[in-house]
Order: structure tokens, then C-alpha cells, then sequence
């Protein structure tokens, strides 16, 4: 069978009967979608507070280390000119 036969004979199959759906089919999609959309928000919503903790964290550690100022020297100045 080449492509066009192949299409006609799936024509004909889908004119003939009329595709059944099954009852219970509408509300497990319902069910699954919703379930599907409270996971997906509640991911959204950890991963938005696991940022928020992780910019708290760092702004505290920022301040608290001031890691942009130079250490001091822990070693003294050679004395000249004494």
C-alpha cells in the first residue's frame, strides 16, 4: 500500500463509525490536569523561597564578611630611617 491508498482506507474507517469516548475519560483528564497544576504551582512556589533564602543568606553573609574591603596586613612595614 503506498501513502494515498493507506490515507483512503483511514478515511473511509473514520467516515464509518463515529469515534467513542469513554465516559470516565473528561474527569480523569480534569483530575490529572488539576493534580498536574497544584504540583507544578507548588515547585514554582518552593523554588521562588529556596531564591528568596538563598538571597537572604548571601546579603547576611555579605554584610556580616564585607568581603569588597582589603584584609589587613598581618605582617608589619619593614622600619626605615630608625
Amino acid at each position: 500500500m503506498n501513502r494515498t491508498e493507506r490515507e483512503a482506507v483511514v478515511r473511509q474507517m473514520m467516515e464509518r463509525t463515529t469515534p467513542h469516548v469513554p465516559a470516565e475519560l473528561h474527569a480523569d483528564a480534569v483530575r490529572r490536569g488539576s493534580r498536574i497544576l497544584r504540583r507544578r504551582t507548588t515547585a514554582l512556589r518552593l523554588l521562588w523561597l529556596l531564591l528568596f533564602a538563598a538571597t537572604v543568606v548571601f546579603t547576611v553573609w555579605a554584610v556580616t564578611t564585607r568581603p569588597w574591603v582589603e584584609p589587613p596586613s598581618e605582617t608589619t612595614p619593614p622600619l626605615t630611617g630608625w
